[in-house]
């Protein structure tokens, strides 16, 4: 270990540029082109946070609970190729697949430190208190920041496992997919691993079921961007005004999550000095979820130097969990 860390330590990596400066650049971004887009990263403030780990615990939500069940399948044989001395998970949150890594590593010998990688401050210091209670003998060292721009300060606390896991590299674009990769290559060194979880191409009914659940968390999950706009920027968004669209696109492979004026509406934004006008019906896209297969997981990780090594599925084959390693 190259550092003498505290049992708990906290590094927030979002201060500098403001998180209202990005966020202003994001809705100034996004709002004034047609189609209309915002960043997924703006769901998670603290009630985004409590919403999303609902819905990882709804019936129609599977991936959360497939990912675990392949975890727990396959975690020891994971642990044991990697032997890590140091497991990162970037987009931790609240850390509840943690603990699966975390308990196999130590089982296969020499894990001493986690280091939980999240864009939400409370979840992440609240995950790692809770941690350390758990395993005191861990070294936790959370990180707050953003995969675009703080990889690079991830500390090297031993040989790495880095975890990417909940299908949440189906967030990013093509490009931005292939800049991640490569910002993860440059993580590992050899004899480390990347273990990342994918959501598999499959019935789009059952997908946009996943999205679209009946008791409506995911509405809210979605409709709370526009409450964090107008706590952050002053702006007179009226969630309400809103439906939650989900649809799937054929030709990509992705969900699409959308908000649809229900009329037409002019929204003021002083923190961003900008009014904003919508036609009935017009929708503005918080997210997109892209769906995998193995060959397309395996030609972008070759593109990056890195080589498949495991490929986990659950027995229905909706989603997969692989592990990869530099080349």
């Amino acid at each position: 270990m190259t550092l003498s860390l505290a049992p708990l330590t906290v590094a927030v990596h979002t201060i500098g540029r403001s998180m209202r400066e990005e966020l202003i650049a994001d809705v100034r971004a996004g709002l004034a082109v047609t189609p209309k887009h915002l960043s997924p990263r703006w769901f998670y403030d603290e009630r985004g946070s409590k919403l999303f780990d609902r819905i990882t615990s709804l019936p129609e939500y599977y991936q959360t609970r497939t990912e675990m069940h392949i975890l727990q399948a396959n975690a020891d044989s994971i642990a044991e190729t990697v032997r890590p001395e140091s497991l990162v998970e970037l987009g931790a949150g609240s850390c509840t697949k943690s603990r699966i890594l975390i308990d196999a590593c130590r089982r296969a010998g020499g894990l001493t430190s986690f280091t939980p990688f999240d864009v939400s401050d409370s979840s992440l210091q609240q995950a790692g208190r809770q941690l350390l209670d758990e395993y005191s003998d861990l070294i936790v060292y959370c990180m707050v920041g953003d995969f675009a721009d703080h990889l690079a300060f991830i500390p090297r606390l031993g040989r790495r496992l880095v975890a990417f896991l909940g299908s949440t590299i189906g967030n990013l674009e093509l490009s931005e997919r292939r800049r991640f990769y490569a910002d993860v290559r440059g993580l590992l060194a050899p004899g480390e691993a990347f273990l990342v979880g994918f959501d598999l191409v499959k019935n789009p009914d059952e997908l946009i079921a996943a999205y679209n659940d009946a008791a409506g968390v995911t509405a809210d999950f979605n409709r709370n961007i526009l409450g964090v706009i107008n706590r952050e920027l002053g702006a007179d968004f009226d969630p309400r005004a809103f439906d939650h669209v989900a649809i799937y696109d054929d030709e990509l492979n992705r969900i699409e999550m959308h908000l649809r004026a229900r009329h037409a509406q002019t929204i003021s934004i002083p923190g961003a000095e900008m009014e904003v006008g919508f036609a009935a019906d017009e929708t503005v896209r918080t997210e997109i979820s892209c769906k995998f297969t193995k060959d397309g997981v395996e030609r972008q990780l070759t593109e990056a130097a890195m080589e498949l090594r495991a490929w986990h599925v659950d027995a229905l084959s909706r989603f997969a969990v692989a592990l990869a390693v530099p080349v």
